[in-house]
């Protein structure tokens, strides 16, 4: 049966009937019926239907027969409406559609010899149909080469970063649900270009500059430390990984500077890392050295860094000469600014510290700035810069871990970052004193209040300020200490906890009506205080000698002990830190350590 005699339009052109036949792979000029209609994709179709030739189902997107035959396909489509009517299923063999050979259109006249086609309506052009099918074309490569393009740029930057291993100094990686602390490390070795004239051209380098960041689990507050670099400190022992993959632990040295633990014999990072929660008891998740390079690629990529000076400056050993005033530096500039110190302040490195301070929390303003953020190019240079100037531990040596990373530094505001630096005295060993060592009275108290995320801004924070009818707990009269029963237990994890606060209650603070009674049914991770009716002014009193925090109080109902009294429930937790220590931080900083805030400009005196 020919077109008209299936009920298709006289102006159907056989041009708009070409297939492909799935058996050969060409394609043919179909005049038979044509298959049923394709079901929609995920529906199965009708138990013995012909297979749909590749090319012609929506399962395919895109390539050339999909445009070519979607022209086609309405014309067969308006054929199968009507011609279904006439029972067309011919062409069909044991499941499977024959191709039949080309037959004349019934009513045709045959061709004259020249060759024309006379009764042919000429073919109508489909302009709409061929802009679209180029304008997907054009897109698509587009996107491919844009993803394509993504890709290399992002292995690009993965080939930039130099990775060490933390020889298992660290926690094994940052974490969201924590607080996060990462090493920054400026080393003074002279590696790369225009380097070599600052000094020790030699040298293997030291842990010149060295900051703590520590940025609290609610991101609200963070703090910035800075670790002089000449504090005699002791340097523990660091097992490090080789070239060949073995492990060599590096003795380590007795009442030395701070600075020796990096390079000096064969020191990597990870033994900075050690050293570092050797003094302040904060395990680390990362670290990051820079070299001299990476002060003048950073400060250069954000088009300068802002700073001000209170007075002129001409360091003829950092090269660094500038009158007073705000300055916009970058380059050389920029380090020579860091590495002055010869004619601020008293000369030393605590008096560059403070200069250092002044250009990282500047560079960090300048980093979170519109101009910056939305700058692709500033963006680009930024990622060269940073990949390129950058050693990072091995757990983090990923772009893409990186960008994680950056994510969650980039939830604090910046008028919550404090820089502050290590207490100190100087060295009393010394006649005329070179070094420093740490002042335990202020930095115990320091370290304290980082490790349980007290922020040493004035910005007030939910999560850390007692509500006040807790506080209120440790208000009040309190009772003599010989009036306070109270039985232990030990639930901090810590062998022997529970004996050794009952020795110091009893022996120290005459605390004698006390006794402890093991280890508790489960560890917990706080100590608490639990106590009954009439024992408030005990557990005042109680709270006052183990320094517990109001939070740690617990109202409620005490026991019985072995004399048939009423006494509290001590339970120590994990945060019990031994017997005599108190288990609350600090609530303000102590009085006279250098801080500034990140959001202020100060001008080095």
């Amino acid at each position: 049966m020919d077109a008209q005699g299936r009920g298709r339009a006289d102006d159907i052109d056989p041009a708009d009937q070409w297939v492909l036949n799935p058996q050969t792979g060409d394609y043919e000029l179909r005049l038979s019926p044509s298959a049923g209609q394709s079901a929609p994709p995920g529906v199965p179709g009708p138990r013995g239907a012909a297979p749909r030739p590749p090319g012609r189902g929506s399962e395919r997107p895109g390539g050339r027969e999909r445009g070519r035959d979607q022209g086609r396909d309405q014309g067969r489509d308006h054929g199968r409406r009507q011609g279904s009517e006439h029972g067309s299923t011919g062409g069909r063999e044991h499941g499977r559609e024959q191709v039949p050979g080309q037959r004349r259109r019934r009513g045709a006249q045959p061709e004259a010899a020249t060759g024309g086609r006379r009764n042919r309506r000429p073919k109508k052009k489909n302009t709409g149909k061929k802009i679209a099918i180029w304008t997907g074309g054009t897109v698509a490569f587009v996107v491919v080469v844009a993803a394509v393009g993504g890709y290399l740029y992002y292995q690009h930057l993965n080939d930039n970063i130099t990775a060490v291993s933390d020889d298992g100094a660290g926690t094994g990686g940052f974490s969201k649900d924590r607080a996060i602390n990462i090493l920054l490390v400026g080393t003074d070795k002279r590696s790369g270009d225009g380097n070599k004239g600052y000094g020790d051209e030699g040298s293997v380098g030291h842990a010149d500059t060295t900051l703590l960041l520590h940025v609290s689990k609610d991101r609200s507050n963070a703090t910035a430390l800075s670790i002089p670099r000449d504090m005699i400190t002791d340097i523990p022992d660091c097992p490090t990984k080789q070239d060949d993959g073995s492990m060599k632990t590096i003795p380590g040295s007795q009442q030395v500077r701070f600075n020796e633990s990096l390079g000096q014999s064969e020191r990597t990072p990870s033994c900075v890392m050690r050293t570092v929660t050797e003094i302040t008891g904060i395990k680390l998740d990362h670290f990051m050295v820079a070299d001299f390079n990476a002060v003048k690629t950073l400060s250069s990529a954000v088009d300068g860094v802002d700073v001000c000076l209170a007075k002129d400056i001409d360091d003829p050993k950092s090269h660094l000469k500038l009158p007073k005033g705000k300055h916009t530096i970058e380059g050389e500039e920029a380090l020579a600014f860091v590495r002055t110190r010869h004619t601020v302040g008293n000369g030393g490195d605590l008096s560059r510290i403070e200069l250092q301070q002044q250009f990282l929390s500047s560079l960090m303003r300048k980093l979170k700035s519109g101009g910056t953020l939305t700058s692709p190019k500033k963006m680009i240079s930024l990622a060269e810069a940073g990949t390129k100037a950058l050693t990072v531990d091995s757990k983090i040596a990923d772009i893409m871990k990186l960008r994680d990373l950056g994510m969650e530094l980039g939830k604090l505001d910046m008028k919550n970052l404090t820089f502050a630096t290590t207490p100190v005295v100087d060295n009393p060993a010394e006649k005329t004193p070179v070094t420093v060592v740490l002042n335990k009275a202020k930095s115990d108290e320091l370290f304290s209040m980082m490790r349980e995320d007290v922020s040493l801004t004035e910005v007030k924070k939910k999560e850390k300020k007692e509500k006040a009818a807790v506080a209120a707990r440790l208000k009040g009269p309190k009772a003599d200490p010989a009036d306070v029963r109270v039985d232990i237990y030990n639930g901090s994890g810590k062998t022997g906890a529970a004996q050794a606060t009952l020795a110091w209650l009893q022996n120290n603070e005459g605390v004698t009506k006390s006794s402890q009674l093991g280890n508790a049914p489960k560890n917990l991770g706080k100590t608490t205080l639990e106590y009954g009716k009439g024992e408030a002014d005990q557990a005042r009193r109680l709270a006052e000698l183990m320094g517990l925090p109001g939070s740690a109080l617990k109202p409620g109902e005490s026991e019985k002990n072995a004399q048939g009294l009423p006494a509290m429930v001590l339970t120590l937790g994990a945060d019990f830190k031994g017997a005599g220590v108190p288990i609350s931080a600090p609530s303000k900083a102590p009085d006279g350590i250098q801080k500034v805030g990140a959001d202020k400009s100060v001008c080095a005196k």
